[in-house]
């Protein structure tokens, strides 16, 4: 069920208008909390999945949907770029606790307009939606120093980058220990498709089995946050 809020009213500014799609209560509510202690912020709803955030957005319109890629069985790019394509008019900040290196540049990819990590701090969390709702792109600097540079080759997972945002998804799931026919169920796709992407996977990621494929998604999804 969608919660709503009441708009916090300020006379000397315009109250700018925030939804927030997470689906952990606790975290949501934390948020919600940090955002309406400043007086020019209203959050008007919380949505825990993509079809609770379609309708709170329509809704409401907010100038701005704060998301989290991780949504329970849902894929937070999926909702993005659905998010992007409906309401255009709505700035999207991604706010996730996936490495920024492998996540940010598909987020604005997606039509997002920044991405911070869970792991920072409130200031910087209101820092990065004061940017966004500004009409700039928020990226922390070393992720904005890592996108002017080309990546340096090194470590277990320095070509997940070039995964497409398919095959990262299916790549997070066979780490989730999902098997072909769970992964083609999940995602609505045919298990040759699927098949398919595991050896494209294989050559992106210079893994000669399906096993090491494997070992290295479980190694993927369990690596420290």
């Amino acid at each position: 069920m969608v919660k709503r809020f009441l708009p916090k009213y300020n006379e000397s500014m315009p109250v700018a208008k925030v939804m927030i799609v997470e689906d952990h209560p606790l975290f949501s509510k934390g948020l919600s909390s940090l955002i309406t202690s400043r007086g020019s912020y209203s959050v008007v709803g919380e949505a825990k999945d993509s079809a609770e955030a379609f309708k709170l957005a329509g809704e409401e319109q907010p100038d701005l949907a704060i998301v989290d890629l991780n949504l329970g069985d849902e894929d937070g790019l999926d909702l993005l770029k659905e998010l992007h394509s409906r309401f255009p008019g709505i700035a999207v900040l991604v706010l996730s606790m996936h490495d920024e290196r492998y996540y940010a540049e598909r987020v604005l990819n997606a039509g997002g307009r920044g991405y911070i990590m869970k792991a920072e701090a409130g200031n910087k969390v209101m820092e990065a939606i004061e940017t966004v709702l500004g009409g700039e792109i928020y990226l922390s600097k070393a992720e904005q120093e890592r996108l002017s540079e080309c990546l340096e080759p090194g470590g277990p997972f320095a070509s997940v980058e070039k995964l497409s945002d398919r095959q990262l998804q299916i790549f997070n799931l066979l780490g989730k220990g999902l098997g072909t026919v769970e992964i083609a169920a999940k995602l609505t796709l045919s298990t040759k498709t699927i098949d398919t992407h595991k050896e494209h996977i294989k050559i992106k990621l210079h893994c000669n089995t399906t096993q090491e494929l494997r070992q290295l998604a479980i190694e993927w999804v369990n690596r420290p946050a």
